[in-house]
């Protein structure tokens, strides 16, 4: 565990311009976990891009907490989708070049 590299919750609410409150939320709804040490608040560095893809969502979208979720869930189905297609499509390709 000691290789694992922590964020302060507080530095990012410096960096974003965002309350405490905001990453405490997330975390109650299971969105992100944040790692208490010390009597400070952590996020692992490399839960950052979630945490900042979070933070696009909420601002650029004006999109709730509970909004955020139901995103995060569509935008991993869509992933998930296009990773099949690309998948097929490599399949396709094997059976056009037999003919």
């Amino acid at each position: 565990m000691d290789t694992e590299k922590y964020i302060p919750v507080l530095h990012l609410c410096d960096l974003y311009q965002i309350e405490i409150s905001f990453f405490k939320e997330l975390n109650e709804e299971g969105l992100i976990e944040l790692v208490s040490r010390q009597n400070s608040m952590y996020v692992l560095e490399e839960k950052l891009y979630k945490v900042e893809r979070i933070i696009r969502i909420h601002r650029e979208l004006n999109v709730n907490i509970e909004g955020i979720d139901v995103v995060l869930n569509l935008l991993e189905k869509v992933d998930t989708l296009q990773n099949e297609v690309y998948s097929m499509q490599s399949r396709l390709r094997l059976y056009e070049d037999d003919q």
